[in-house]
């Protein structure tokens, strides 16, 4: 085992294609608070998101961008206008976002209760990264960094049979920001490389700025939810950008 790496990884957007599934789950509890939205979502909505996906950082944040589409928004105007455009919702409906995390936690628990199956074929691994995970658990140390609930993780790698254990999952429930919790990790493994692979560029320009972190590998996701302009920008930045099969051959 090579302990003198330890990687950290994030979840949506880099181990796995949740975009669907956030969608779905975002619709359901969506209609939920607004009860003019059909049940169902339109597929041509679902394939809306996938690409407004990069303006989300936590999956509370789907039901707001799936009103927002529902009330036919523009793709251009959300990126443009959407923390306005958020807030506005919240104001509208007379929610917190405490609300909407707890929404949406339990929308999720009820389908997986319902139909584990289903929601499991919704949250497919990016192609070759289960092989990837299971070499790592014999190479060498890792940890998920995500915002993501931390249940909701262990159930994703339970059905693709890659074995890790809770403590080493660092999720929504932790109640810290990756900085924070980057900075946890490097107490907890001094002396040691640690290389971060995130999707989301500001996530990774917020650890750029952060001064106790620089002895960290920042590694930008290509195959994950980010945009071109996301990926030019990036090019300009201190980061190692990779593609899939580049980060399977790590």
């Amino acid at each position: 085992m090579n302990d003198s790496i330890i990687f950290a990884l994030d979840f949506d957007g880099v181990i796995c294609d949740s975009a669907v599934e956030t969608a779905l789950t975002g619709w359901k509890a969506a209609s939920q608070i607004w009860k003019d939205m059909p049940t169902q979502a339109p597929p041509e909505l679902i394939e809306q998101f996938r690409v407004v996906r990069p303006m989300i950082e936590t999956g509370y944040e789907a039901i707001l961008a799936m009103r927002l589409l529902y009330n036919e928004e523009s793709i251009a105007d959300i990126y443009q206008n959407y923390h306005s455009k958020t807030e506005t919702l919240l104001d509208e409906a007379n929610v917190g976002i405490e609300d909407l995390k707890s929404l949406f936690g339990e929308t999720r628990d009820t389908w997986i209760k319902n139909d584990l199956v289903d929601w499991v074929k919704m949250n497919p691994l990016f192609t070759d990264i289960a092989r990837k995970l299971q070499k790592l658990n014999v190479q060498s140390t890792w940890y998920i960094i995500t915002t993501k609930q931390e249940r909701f993780v262990e159930q994703i790698l339970k059905a693709n049979a890659i074995e890790l254990e809770p403590e080493r999952i660092f999720g929504l429930d932790r109640n810290m920001n990756k900085v924070e919790l980057l900075k946890k990790l490097l107490k907890v493994h001094p002396n040691k490389k640690i290389v971060f692979v995130e999707d989301r560029l500001p996530t990774l320009l917020n650890v750029l700025k952060t001064p106790e972190l620089a002895s960290i590998e920042l590694i930008f996701a290509l195959w994950g939810y980010n945009t071109p302009e996301d990926k030019a920008l990036a090019a300009q930045q201190a980061l190692t950008l990779q593609h899939l099969e580049d980060f399977l051959t790590l």
